[in-house]
């Protein structure tokens, strides 16, 4: 890994987000799956995946999810209710509750608090399959009371049609019934605009490859999306007291996501520095994905060295990493410096895998700096605000010459007489009455 001061690092990372072909590639597919449905999935499942299916082959079926049970371990099994669990708590946490406030003058105003309809969620299948992703993505919409949520995900390349099972059971213990085994832009599009099969939502959400990002970026307006996901990231500020091994094992648990995958150590000791980058080097070679790794820390990958903690942190709000491991002494002290950052992690023991997996916050954070500006995925993400408003006749005379100079001032007329038409006949009635 490089070492080299703070100052001297590009602190901003931009990522492109696919080539002018396969922006292109991805709006014919979107386009042809809009205009011809069932059909253009099936033919791009059997381009790309290698797999025929027929229409109804599409749906997984409930013996299918039933039977994935018997493909995979006790422990796998004792693990995901576990991590559900936890999901599910911390995300109850943030549910709302819609509300009102009624004034003196009879005017009544609030907020009302309803789930989307229909969520679609996306799992990567085949090398990048992620069961804890199907929680992350599922947990929060229930949580909201979203009352339909469909699941798509590739099925296995090279002629099979099964899904990988893990993912299956993580769906089954979320309580997803409605699955379909499709993947890529083509899934995508589907859930936006709807096939003869799938019906289309109102949200997608969940991980995939470039494609995956370019379609839901191309559908966005159609239907919401959760992000345009980058590259997964970890920054680790650490002091001498912390353990070299550890720093080394946390930046290798991101780097080997993928090769444009960062990860960052800030640290105040040049000779930190150097032991946490042998400790790199050693356990790289042992990595089972190393080459995915290495390559993570030989073009993303970077030592900064900082003079004070103080200087470390400026430099994590700048950078506004997905991840953030606070490995010194009493970080609690440091915590309220913190600005920029998806998840924050304190001490030597909540290792990033602990949020990744477990603990119960959500594991899909913003990346590439976004951090600055947004938030993880939270119960917030599948539900819709729609503001509440009554005014009372006495709160309406009481205000309509405001409302009437505002709009003027903007050149709306309209608007304005919408409210003078009122007042000229509350006056008419106010003088009928005095009459009698």
């Amino acid at each position: 890994m490089r070492i080299l001061s703070a100052t001297d690092f590009d602190l901003r990372r931009e990522v492109e987000y696919g080539s002018p072909e396969q922006n292109a590639a991805v709006k014919s597919i979107v386009a042809e799956v809009k205009k011809e449905g069932d059909a253009a999935l099936l033919r791009y499942t059997e381009r790309f995946d290698g797999v025929k299916l027929a229409p109804e082959q599409l749906r997984v079926s409930d013996e299918e999810l039933q039977a994935a049970y018997s493909l995979v371990e006790d422990t796998f099994v004792k693990a995901i209710r576990a991590a559900a669990a936890n999901i599910r708590a911390f995300h109850q946490r943030e549910k709302r509750n819609s509300w009102m406030d009624l004034q003196p003058d009879g005017t009544l105003l609030g907020q009302i608090i309803r789930p989307l309809r229909r969520v679609g969620v996306y799992v990567p299948g085949g090398k990048a399959a992620y069961p804890s992703s199907v929680l992350m993505n599922v947990i929060p919409a229930q949580v909201a009371r979203v009352p339909e949520i469909v699941m798509v995900t590739p099925p296995a390349t090279g002629g099979q049609e099964g899904i990988d099972p893990y993912i299956l059971v993580a769906a089954a213990e979320a309580g997803v019934r409605e699955i379909y085994r499709v993947g890529g832009a083509q899934a995508i599009a589907a859930l936006a605009y709807g096939t003869d099969s799938i019906a289309p939502v109102d949200k997608i959400c969940g991980p995939g490859n470039i494609y995956v990002a370019l379609a839901k970026r191309e559908v966005y307006g159609v239907v919401d999306i959760d992000s345009i996901a980058g590259p997964s990231e970890i920054a680790v500020l650490a002091d001498d007291q912390a353990n070299p091994a550890y720093v080394a094992a946390d930046l290798l648990s991101q780097a080997e996501h993928d090769e444009m995958a960062s990860a960052i150590l800030v640290t105040t000791s040049s000779e930190f520095a150097e032991r946490c980058r042998s400790e790199v080097e050693r356990q790289l070679s042992e990595l089972p994905r190393r080459e995915i790794a290495a390559a993570s820390i030989r073009d993303y990958g970077a030592i900064l060295l900082v003079d004070s903690i103080e200087e470390g942190i400026r430099t994590i709000n700048r950078l506004a990493p997905e991840h953030f491991e606070l490995l010194v002494e009493e970080p609690m002290r440091y915590l309220g410096l913190v600005e920029n950052a998806g998840a924050i992690f304190l001490g030597p023991y909540s290792s990033e895998p602990v949020g990744d997996y477990f603990a119960g916050p959500n594991h899909i954070i913003p990346t590439n700096g976004t951090a600055r500006f947004s938030s993880p995925v939270d119960v917030d993400d599948f539900i819709k605000k729609s503001s509440l408003i009554y005014y009372s006749k006495q709160a309406l005379l009481e205000n309509a010459d405001n409302i009437m100079e505002l709009a003027r001032r903007e050149g709306l007329e309209g608007h304005a007489r919408a409210i003078e038409i009122r007042l000229q006949q509350l006056q008419q009635e106010g003088r009928q009455e005095g009459y009698r």
